[in-house]
């Protein structure tokens, strides 16, 4: 390809199709189009959505139906007439509880005057007298201006005379023109509400239809991953959408039952309203709770029904949203606490109060199809409300942050799910295995290196006193321990088990521990490794001692500490890659100690792993957890050969 050089000199670059930047740019128009087409189409979405989350509601219920032996048409028609019927009851229902209510204003307008006044002597009535004192104050101070000269005789007849006012009086409207006045209000809900139930009625007799086109057009390559999808997010919306409307109407109906006796006027009102606001998580039902207490306050004197109020309010929410709600569709929405507010402020933006009352549905829509569609999966991670980040990850984000407190409060926080080596194995591990591949990679400096492994170690020395859930270690079922570790690893563990399990229950009542030396690699992180290993042997009921590398490299033979240890574990996150110098420590120790049970881990089973002694005498654990568990079976040989050589030495 040849480059054309611009007058300056220097070549034009020439970037090729599907360019990261063309992408961004591309996705920013997408999202502008989508916006403005949300915007200026809002006339003919609304209905459209509402008649797409009305057929999730309805959907339950033609089912139903259908399971009764009717037809797919009557039992349509059906659940139709009854959300027709139950949107006309609610309808009217306002509307009786508007005009009661505007009846009954006059009575509470000495209380309501009352107030008001009360009001503003507190407030206004202080700042108009200060702002009184002020103003005299600076009329005082300030010199007095000429009155202007008073116009007499002539200049008082060539004055331009004063205008005088007009009054038009229009005409009286005739009938139709009342008539008109009177309906056009009710026409607009009247045509929203028909167009919604018939694209209802549509959206219900093509819903098979429906599903296949959006098979087609999703993904008809994998016919099996597109329908499970579909049919997934379709029952979980419906579900959760029923649910919720559920106890939405629960909430309503105890509100207004309960201001009812407390006194407050249009009961059945703000019961209405507050089962629809709910719809709006976490500041649905306080914009409600805010109407009914500024009109008890209003309406009475003392302010014993506005505090009767507002707790009605708090009990209804609190019971709600901590007993109803997480028993019926669990303890999330899905959403996330800030991506409702914002969900929230976007759809009521672009849609007025009826974007508000369905900015949940619509989110938690995107969300869900955000969870099964590759190119809105942003999404889902933006606006749900599952972790962004894995557990391992997080432990390695709050470590590469200096910030050790936040990583042994979320040990804290999993232990109470799982046991302390599940923890190790589970979330230390592999944040380890990421910052050794950092540390690979050359992304660590050495200064921070030094912090990363003093954080680390504050980590495992807070965690030596932590209690998770109790450790299963002794396993005699092969299957349990086919996670750990690889299946002729297995079964030779299995084996053992079996053959030395009275052994190894002697060996928890055994006064004296049989000792493990544990000796780190010489990678970046190793050695806070070993430090893991060393506390979670010591938790088990082993002696495990610890050696720094350059000390085991330097040692002798015959030191006592390499000489007494049955069991040696080379502890090191590069096991997997089997390096030159670990394979040296490997021969070095065999050659020391034959006899003794090498465990070579951690971090993953190596691809052609180090080199077993000829006797089987070396083990490869993956995991902490095939660790310990090797370094029993080991304990539990050796224990079970001394009373033999105490019969040979008798």
């Amino acid at each position: 390809m040849k480059l054309s050089l611009p007058p300056h000199g220097r070549p034009n670059r020439v970037y090729p199709p599907g360019t990261p930047s063309l992408h961004g740019l591309a996705s920013v128009i997408t999202g502008v189009v989508v916006v403005c087409a949300l915007y200026f189409g809002r006339e003919v979405l609304i209905p459209i959505t509402l008649s797409v989350l009305l057929s999730f509601l309805l959907a339950p219920l033609v089912q139903a139906l259908r399971r009764f032996h009717m037809g797919q048409m009557p039992s349509i028609f059906i659940a139709v007439l009854f959300a027709l019927a139950t949107l006309l009851a609610v309808g009217a229902l306002i509307g009786a509880q508007l005009v009661q209510l505007a009846g009954d204003l006059p009575q509470y307008q000495e209380a309501i005057e009352q107030k008001i006044e009360t009001v503003q002597e507190k407030t206004v009535g202080r700042a108009d007298s200060l702002m009184s004192r002020a103003a005299a104050t600076l009329q005082r101070v300030a010199p007095s201006k000429p009155s202007p000269p008073r116009l007499t005789g002539r200049a008082a007849r060539n004055a331009p005379p004063v205008p005088q006012q007009v009054e038009v009086h229009e005409p009286s409207p005739t009938p139709m023109q009342l008539a008109q006045r009177a309906l056009s209000p009710a026409i607009a809900p009247i045509e929203t509400t028909f167009i919604v139930l018939v694209v209802t009625i549509f959206i219900l007799l093509q819903r098979e239809d429906l599903r296949d086109r959006l098979i087609s057009l999703f993904g008809s390559r994998d016919l099996h991953r597109t329908t499970t999808a579909i049919n997934d997010a379709a029952g979980r919306l419906s579900r959760y959408f029923v649910a919720q409307l559920g106890v939405n109407l629960s909430a309503g109906g105890v509100i207004a039952i309960g201001l009812a006796i407390i006194g407050v006027p249009g009961a059945l009102l703000f019961g209405v309203i507050a089962a629809l606001l709910r719809f709006v998580p976490y500041i649905g039902i306080w914009i409600a709770a805010i109407l009914a207490v500024f009109l008890a306050a209003a309406i009475q004197p003392q302010w014993t029904m506005a505090v009767y109020t507002l707790i009605l309010f708090i009990v209804v929410d609190v019971v709600a949203g901590q007993i109803a709600e997480p028993l019926l569709y669990g303890h999330r929405s899905g959403l996330s606490p800030l991506a409702v507010v914002v969900a929230a402020i976007f759809w009521s933006w672009l849609w007025g109060p009826i974007g508000l009352v369905l900015s949940t549905p619509l989110t938690l829509c995107v969300v869900t199809l955000g969870r099964y569609a590759d190119r809105l999966n942003f999404l889902t991670v933006l606006l749900g409300d599952q972790p962004a980040l894995t557990p391992a990850q997080t432990f390695y984000q709050r470590i590469l942050a200096d910030d050790p407190h936040e990583a042994i409060v979320q040990a804290e926080r999993l232990l109470r799910e799982m046991s302390l080596i599940d923890y190790y194995d589970n979330v230390a591990l592999e944040g380890l295995k990421l910052a050794r591949n950092d540390a690979m990679r050359g992304v660590l400096m050495p200064e921070q290196l030094a912090r990363i492994n003093d954080a680390l170690v504050d980590i495992v020395e807070n965690l030596e006193i932590a209690d998770g859930l109790p450790d299963r270690l002794s396993r005699t079922d092969p299957a349990d321990s086919a996670g750990a570790i690889s299946a002729s690893a297995t079964a030779d563990l299995s084996e053992r088990h079996d053959s030395h399990i009275s052994a190894h229950s002697r060996l928890r009542h055994e006064s004296e521990k049989t000792s493990v030396l544990c000796v780190p690699g010489r990678g970046a992180f190793d050695e806070v490794t070993a430090a893991i290993a060393v506390q979670l042997l010591g938790r088990q009921g082993l002696a495990p001692m610890m050696a720094t590398h350059s000390g085991y490299r330097s040692a002798h033979p015959d030191e006592p500490s390499f000489k007494d240890a049955p069991i040696i574990c080379i502890i090191s996150l590069d096991a997997p890659d089997s390096p030159p110098y670990l394979r040296n420590m490997l021969r070095r120790t065999r050659e020391w100690r034959p006899r003794a049970t090498l465990v070579v881990g951690v971090g993953g089973v190596p691809e052609s792993g180090p080199e077993m002694g000829a006797t089987g005498a070396s083990h490869a654990a993956p995991t902490f957890r095939a660790m310990i568990e090797e370094c029993q079976v080991a304990a539990s040989m050796q224990l079970s050969r001394q009373p033999s050589h105490a019969a040979g030495a008798d």
